[in-house]
């Protein structure tokens, strides 16, 4: 029976997920890998864990298969996270710079006030903000010793994780990314499909280092037959959250899906339509297929998951994610706490670096319980943020419902949270794990063993819908503190 093999490469961990040609998922790895923080606002992985951890998540998947029987693998990864490697050796020249890290924030305050922005937000879709690859690239650049010469004699090679992971997996033969992760580097031209070189320009940036961009459906060459056997094609890829939208079917306009991982990323399918946010969204493409691009309108929160991870290695007040059910319900119902997570600024629609954290309504009998349901909550508040920038920008995105993935859509307070501050349902799918299964569809699709979008979208399965059961008076209310304590934290 054919099969395909999903590589997840998240921020915390990597995933392999083994599919049947039906998309069930039949067996799966997962290693996490350590984070490390150099500075305040500076966050970097270990490429070697990078691929460490990819290749043995794979193999221990493939020892439970024949690897034969694999008809293509699809990879999806944590976008924005920028890496350069020799193209000699394959060896990195420095830590990837993970999406989190803020550490180039002078450099897009410096093109903001020279006025480069505008120009900028209508080629790419995108603010200037450290979030983007192209900053992180242009600090590698200027920091490294002889980096630049190296680049301008074609010896290095840029590329955000997916492209990074497919160069070693074909021994050095691929240098490929795909127009969801281009569209996330800050330099490359959605209208136009096509790197930008006034922009390389404007930050230095040869444009020797750029992968080719490919189809999210496409051919990424074959896996180096030493390194599992049996060289596997890799059809698939996109960035995890595009790889989300696809997992859970969003393939007509007007769908929309948010993901809660480390952070929180809302898509809104706005078809071939391309639309200019008004509020600080950004204008991405969702996926590409026989060389258009469906575009979407994004809204991206930086701390979602990672907020219980703070409850957990920071506070240590819970020992495991799923202790936070419990104690949001448990919490004294007369206090009402409200957590600012901006622990590495704000993301849309605020867009502000700087930002730190926040609590407010902290009272001598606030405990573990209140910071648990403040921190639940927070995901919450964040999100109706993205979706009233959504609402006012495309009228289209005032109807539907929210379909929802993620590890942290396993808690029901959440969830039901969630739908309480929407004033909206939140659809909850059988397969939660909706990342990894639009990079599986993806490349099944580039295979020829999976069916056109239309006909797999009546595979999407509903698990649990969450009805709002809050009040509109007490909605109201509760959105308008979150919105004081947003401006007080934006203030210091």
């Amino acid at each position: 029976m054919t099969q395909i093999l999903a590589i997840d490469q998240g921020t915390t961990s990597t995933r392999a997920i083994l599919f049947s040609q039906d998309l069930t998922p039949v067996t799966q790895a997962q290693e996490e890998f350590p984070q490390h923080f150099p500075a305040s606002g500076w966050v970097e992985h270990d490429p070697a864990d990078l691929i460490r951890t990819t290749f043995s998540t794979v193999r221990a998947v493939l020892s439970r298969t024949d690897p034969a029987k694999v008809a293509a693998i699809g990879i999806t990864n944590q976008r924005e996270t920028t890496l350069l490697w020799d193209r000699a050796t394959g060896q990195p020249l420095h830590k990837a710079i993970v999406w989190q890290d803020r550490r180039t924030a002078d450099t897009c305050a410096a093109l903001r006030a020279a006025g480069h922005e505008p120009m900028i937000t209508a080629r790419t879709g995108l603010l200037l903000d450290p979030y983007f690859s192209g900053t992180k690239l242009k600090y590698l650049l200027d920091t490294l010793p002889d980096a630049r010469n190296r680049a301008a004699r074609g010896e290095l090679a840029f590329g955000t994780v997916d492209s990074f992971l497919i160069w070693h997996l074909t021994g050095g033969k691929t240098h490929a990314t795909d127009a969801t992760n281009a569209a996330r580097t800050l330099l490359y031209n959605i209208d136009e499909g096509r790197w930008d070189a006034e922009i390389c320009a404007l930050l230095d940036i040869q444009m020797a280092l750029l992968p080719q961009v490919k189809d999210s459906a496409d051919d990424y060459g074959l896996t180096d037959p030493a390194l599992f056997g049996h060289a596997i094609p890799i059809r698939g890829v996109a960035g995890d959250q595009q790889a989300a939208t696809v997992g859970q079917a969003c393939f007509q306009p007007g769908m929309m899906k948010s993901t809660y991982g480390t952070g929180c990323f809302a898509l809104l399918n706005t078809g071939a339509e391309r639309v200019a946010s008004q509020h600080r969204l950004l204008t991405t493409i969702a996926y590409q297929l026989n060389g258009k691009p469906t575009y979407a309108l994004e809204g991206s929160i930086f701390i979602a998951g990672a907020v219980v991870q703070w409850l957990r290695d920071g506070l240590r007040i819970i020992g495991h994610a799923a202790e936070t059910q419990a104690l949001a319900e448990s919490a004294d119902p007369s206090q009402d706490l409200i957590l600012v997570p901006a622990f590495t600024g704000l993301g849309a629609p605020y867009w502000n670096p700087e930002t730190r954290g926040a609590v407010f309504g902290l009272t001598r009998n606030s405990g573990p319980a209140e910071f648990a349901r403040a921190a639940l909550q927070s995901v919450g508040y964040q999100t109706r943020d993205l979706l009233e920038a959504m609402r006012a920008d495309w009228p289209n995105a005032q109807a539907g419902v929210l379909r929802v993935d993620g590890g942290m859509v396993a808690s029901g307070y959440a969830m039901q949270f969630l739908a309480d501050i929407l004033g909206a349902p939140v659809d909850r799918p059988r397969v939660t794990e909706t990342t990894a299964l639009g990079a599986a569809y993806l490349a099944g699709l580039g295979a020829g063993v999976c069916p056109a979008p239309e006909v797999f979208a009546q595979s999407w399965a509903l698990e649990r819908r969450f009805i709002p059961q809050m009040e509109p008076q007490t909605r109201a209310a509760r959105y308008a503190r979150w919105g004081r304590a947003v401006q007080a934290t934006l203030a210091v």
